[in-house]
C-alpha cells in the first residue's frame, strides 16, 4: 500500500511517483501477480490536479506489471474534481 503524502501539486508528482515504483517493486518480489495495489489518500489534504495524474500513472504502472489497483480514502474535494474531468470511473475504490 502506498499512503499518498499530505500535499500533492505539481512539485511533488516525481517524488509520489518514485514511491509508488518502489512500492510496486517490493510487491513484485513478495507476492503473487494477482496482488492488489492500494493507494491511501487519507493523509491528503493539500492538492491540485495533478494528484489525479499521479492516481492515474500509478493505476496505469500497476497494470502494466499485471496488477489490480484501487485507491482507497480519497478525500471528498479529490472525489468531486475526479468526477468533474470525468475520470472517477478509471478510479476503483477499494
Amino acid at each position: 500500500m502506498l499512503l499518498l503524502p499530505a500535499v500533492i501539486t505539481h512539485a511533488e508528482v516525481p517524488h509520489v511517483l518514485s514511491l509508488f515504483k518502489q512500492t510496486l517493486d517490493k510487491a513484485a518480489k513478495g507476492s503473487s501477480d494477482a496482488a492488489m495495489l492500494t493507494v491511501d489518500g487519507s493523509a491528503l489534504q493539500r492538492f491540485d490536479s495533478s494528484a489525479l495524474a499521479v492516481l492515474l500513472e500509478c493505476q496505469r504502472m500497476a497494470r502494466a506489471k499485471g496488477r489490480a489497483f484501487a485507491v482507497q480514502s480519497l478525500p471528498p474535494r479529490l472525489t468531486e474534481l475526479a468526477r468533474l474531468y470525468g475520470v472517477d470511473g478509471l478510479l476503483q475504490s477499494a
